[in-house]
């Protein structure tokens, strides 16, 4: 599987395996589903509680464009909205476990879901998705020209699953916290630290290891002579920590 080499925050390159054309499509159909499934309950219920032809009568046709436009937004905006709030994801890619993520290693940000969601329209709704399409097999990272222009990408999450691969780290009842400056950090920073964490631990990469503590101590802006641990006990509490203030499960 083709994979993409990101440059993250804590400045360590993470290879991620890109999403193949194929989660791409049958995530589209599932959000194209759902969408579907919005309209006709949505006309259903007009229809059969509303005297919505009595309502339009006598409307010129930029009216009734307007009024179906608007009971229809949610349909039109969906994708904007739910990758804005779902970091990068749909209800088609959480199933499919997808996301998009910037190639710089940066926070995709609403102005980059807004830019994706506009090149659709260029992608895949003027001419069936063969645009998308055609762009996602040729271009080295998989990606369709809303992706290009926005420097984003579209990872597979499938290999996260259990728990040792998430920033969900199982906590005993009487845990307490060492670090409440953890809250400083995303949830992306986490996960990124645990990912790295665990692929130096199992090589004894210790350069790694001491990179990625110097970058948690500068982010936390904590005095490192008044650190008592060791480096990897100090990654793991923090880990744990961070799970312990957000309670978040990846």
């Amino acid at each position: 599987m083709n994979q993409i080499a990101i440059n993250t925050s804590q400045n360590v390159n993470v290879n991620f395996t890109l999403a193949g054309v194929g989660e791409r499509i049958l995530a589209f159909f599932i959000d194209l589903l759902i969408k579907g499934l919005y309209v006709f309950i949505i006309f259903w219920l007009i229809r059969n509680l509303f005297d919505f032809a009595g309502f339009v009568n006598g409307m010129d046709g930029w009216s009734i464009g307007a009024i179906i436009f608007i009971i229809t937004l949610p349909v039109h905006i969906y994708t904007l909205v739910l990758e804005s709030i779902m970091e990068g994801q749909t209800v088609g890619k959480k199933l499919m476990k997808i996301k998009v993520v910037k190639i710089d290693g940066y926070q995709a940000g609403f102005g980059d879901y807004l830019m994706r969601w506009i090149f659709r329209l260029v992608d895949i709704y003027t001419n069936s998705g063969i645009v998308a399409i055609l762009s996602m097999i040729i271009s080295k990272n998989h990606q369709r020209l809303g992706d290009i222009a926005t420097g984003t990408a579209v990872i597979s999450l499938k290999n996260n699953v259990n728990i040792s691969h998430t920033i969900l780290e199982q906590l005993k009842e009487d845990y307490v916290p060492t670090f409440p400056q953890v809250i400083l950090l995303s949830d992306n920073d986490v996960r990124i630290i645990k990912e790295n964490f665990q692929k130096a631990v199992r090589a004894d990469d210790r350069q790694i290891i001491n990179r990625l503590t110097l970058k948690i101590v500068e982010i936390l802006k904590l005095d490192p002579d008044s650190i008592k641990l060791t480096q990897r006990q100090f990654i793991s509490i923090v880990i744990k920590d961070y799970n312990f203030y957000t309670g978040k499960d990846f």
